[in-house]
């Protein structure tokens, strides 16, 4: 085969009317090419930003391995390295090759100096065919999956080929693996007790269909099953049914208790689950079914986190629980499972024993996970449609005796649709809400006109700022407020006990002030930039010291500063995304005095509704979090949310994004922008992500 990038040196013209990138093609052809060429041009682009210095080294990797690789083969390796750094698990061939810049994001408006090194100059005579052929070429380094190379090519798509860095191909593999596996084992239970059950734990259903009955009914079928459903849809309150159901049916058929584990991707999400389901189970009506008290004792409340679940290790990508040290459970619920990345879900799979149960939760329409894999989103891509089949509809209405309308059903759905079910009634968004309405539109891509006509509605749950710019006195306004904004917690800071009260005074504090800290938050796209909440942190710890709310003073830390973990730490027991509140602390010297120092409070993993108390020196890395983004935000929820958007257009700002953030709010929401039409562009775009074997499964 013809080096491709060598005929692209072949190819000359002066013809003085060719188009920018055709003359950009010619002077890169100028350039002797070769896989040297191609690694320096490479290097180029990683100083322009246009790639990562690791993809680069992938690239290098490669010709080191095997000094004859085609120069293609680099490039398709530098390139699907840096689409994992975007999400995708694998680079998709053919979609690359049409892409205007390789599905690189360089700036366009390059300077005539850079014109001749974009990604475009490459993509020109680069062919589907070539790419392939390449592959072929290098056993060391591509395999079909059989030999350890650190590229594996899957063609079982051959109009779109697909490459996978190694180990994202093996996370892909044991997933799906795992979840075929499930979905193969298909449980019969006697119907009698199904239906006996079914009336205890749904004894006066208001909406037909009962979708939280059907997630019941499916759940128990097989041993995979996915929940899904927007905000307030009563995923929890299913899951615990579903919980209730398991162990009476186990009961019923004198079978041991199940043992069952609760997870969660942070601390925050944990956290809110333990809470929630705790009073689910409390609130559960078993009196139907005699010795009711000890059904409820089979529901476990306690949630942990992937990490604390699955024995992470310091210093190391491995978990103490894996394929030879399965988890001791038969039953495990994921919450806010659109936050889980392929690896973890992988990690967890190898973990589970073959004949344990997984079970997910969450919402298929928020924002994926920000390392590789949209895991969720890409299980539920036909959730609206349920496609279940005609034998999974005679059964549902066998036992629920609901006849399902016919347009869910589906002769040709996939055995993965069987084990999925939305939830589509709102329990905490009525049709009235404008929270929730929001979010309907956003999800179905609504008109510009659309959406202004629900912010200038009588909806008393929404609100909108437009600024001509971010440092206008309507967003100070909001920020400092005593009732809507971070004033309303930061006054607690005077209401501390007196520094000679018991430990117990100063946990309740404490622990006020965390819950009244959840009443608001600003959520931002960004991190960077004027925009970003690196930017607006600053801006607003000066707004809240001028308020006299804080006492910054120049330091770092000061009583009232939020902040997030944003790295494990297991001997301190602080987990990625939890959140905490620098407070005063009463310490007491060998003399008797007594004086206060600061330590940041965070809610305790081992106590609920203790505090755990830590010296700001000893915490691992973290953040301010006055404003957050919004990808920080998943697993949260806040009495009064605001989000705001870029001061101009960005690709991360996706419908996903907006939806996330809107559905963080649970009583009130405000959208601030200082470029209107921003919202309507990211109703738009939409997040896809690259996954290729969860789309047989």
């Amino acid at each position: 085969m013809t080096d491709s990038l060598h005929a692209i040196s072949e190819h000359s013209s002066t013809d003085l009317s060719q188009s920018a990138e055709v003359r950009s093609v010619n002077a890169f052809a100028s350039w002797q090419t070769s896989s040297q060429v191609l690694l320096d041009l490479l290097e180029t682009w990683a100083e322009l930003g246009w790639i990562r210095w690791l993809d680069l080294a992938l690239a290098r990797f490669c010709r080191e391995t095997c000094p004859e690789a085609p120069s293609e083969l680099l490039l398709m390796a530098c390139l699907a390295s840096y689409q994992s750094s975007h999400g995708h698990v694998c680079l998709d061939l053919q979609e690359t090759l049409e892409a205007p810049q390789l599905g690189l994001s360089p700036l366009i408006q390059a300077s005539t100096q850079t014109l001749t090194r974009l990604p475009s100059a490459l993509r020109t005579h680069l062919t589907l065919a070539q790419c392939l052929a390449a592959c072929s070429k290098t056993s060391l380094l591509v395999s079909l999956g059989g030999q350890h190379t650190p590229l594996v090519l899957d063609t079982s798509n051959p109009e779109s080929p697909l490459l996978y860095l190694r180990r994202f191909w093996e996370y892909e593999s044991q997933l799906r693996h795992a979840i075929d596996q499930r979905l193969s084992q298909r449980l019969d239970w006697p119907e009698a007790p199904i239906k006996m059950l079914l009336s205890a734990l749904f004894p006066s259903s208001t909406q037909s269909p009962d979708w939280q009955k059907i997630a019941c009914l499916l759940a128990i079928r097989q041993r995979f099953a996915v929940i899904t459903g927007g905000p307030g849809t009563g995923k929890t309150t299913t899951v615990v049914k579903l919980l209730a159901l398991l162990q009476g049916l186990r009961r019923l058929t004198q079978q041991p208790p199940l043992r069952i584990r609760l997870a969660a991707p942070t601390g925050k999400a944990a956290a809110r689950l333990n809470a929630s389901i705790a009073g689910q189970v409390q609130n559960l009506n078993l009196s139907s079914l005699g010795d009711a008290e000890t059904l409820r004792a089979q529901i476990p409340t306690q949630v942990t986190t992937l990490h604390r679940l699955l024995g992470a290790q310091r210093d190391s990508r491995f978990f103490k629980h894996n394929r030879r040290h399965p988890l001791p459970a038969e039953v495990v619920v994921v919450d806010e499972a659109s936050m889980v990345d392929l690896e973890m879900m992988a990690h967890l799979v190898q973990a589970l024993p073959d004949n344990a149960h997984l079970i997910l939760l969450g919402d298929k329409d928020q924002l994926a996970s920000v390392e590789a894999g949209a895991i969720l989103g890409r299980l539920c891509e036909a959730a609206e449609d349920a496609h279940y089949r005609p034998d999974t509809l005679a059964w549902i209405e066998a036992l629920t005796t609901e006849p399902l309308p016919r347009h869910f059903m589906d002769k040709a759905g996939q055995a993965l649709h069987q084990s999925i079910t939305m939830l589509r009634q709102s329990y905490r968004f009525g049709r009235d809400s404008g929270i929730g309405q929001l979010a309907r539109a956003v999800n179905h891509a609504a008109t510009p006109a659309e959406l202004e006509a629900l912010f200038l509605g009588q909806h008393n749950d929404l609100q909108r700022l437009t600024l001509p710019e971010l440092q206008h006195p309507a967003f100070k306004a909001l920020i400092c407020d005593a009732q809507q904004g971070y004033g309303a917690y930061l006054q607690g800071l005077k209401q501390r006990p007196d520094v000679t009260a018991d430990r117990r005074a100063w946990d309740a504090w404490a622990a006020q002030m965390l819950h009244t800290q959840s009443r608001f938050q600003l959520l931002a796209a960004l991190r960077q930039g004027e925009s970003g909440v690196e930017a607006l942190n600053l801006l607003i710890e000066g707004w809240l010291e001028s308020a006299g709310w804080i006492q910054v003073q120049g330091q770092t830390w000061y009583a009232g500063r939020p902040i997030m973990i944003t790295r494990n730490d297991y001997r301190l027991g602080l987990m990625n995304g939890d959140l905490g509140i620098t407070l005063e602390y009463p310490l007491q010297n060998s003399e008797g005095a007594w004086r206060t120092l600061l330590r940041v409070a965070f809610p305790s993993d081992k106590h609920p509704g203790g505090i755990h108390w830590v010296l700001p020196s000893r915490l691992p890395s973290h953040e301010t979090v006055f404003a957050m983004t919004v990808h920080k935000s998943q697993g949260s929820e806040f009495e009064h949310t605001a989000l705001l958007l870029p001061t101009q257009d960005n690709p991360v700002l996706t419908r996903e994004l907006v939806y996330t953030g809107i559905t963080r709010a649970r009583s009130r929401f405000t959208l601030i922008t200082t470029q209107p039409q921003l919202l309507h562009l990211a109703v738009q775009r939409r997040v896809y992500r690259n996954s290729g074997q969860l789309s047989q499964l």
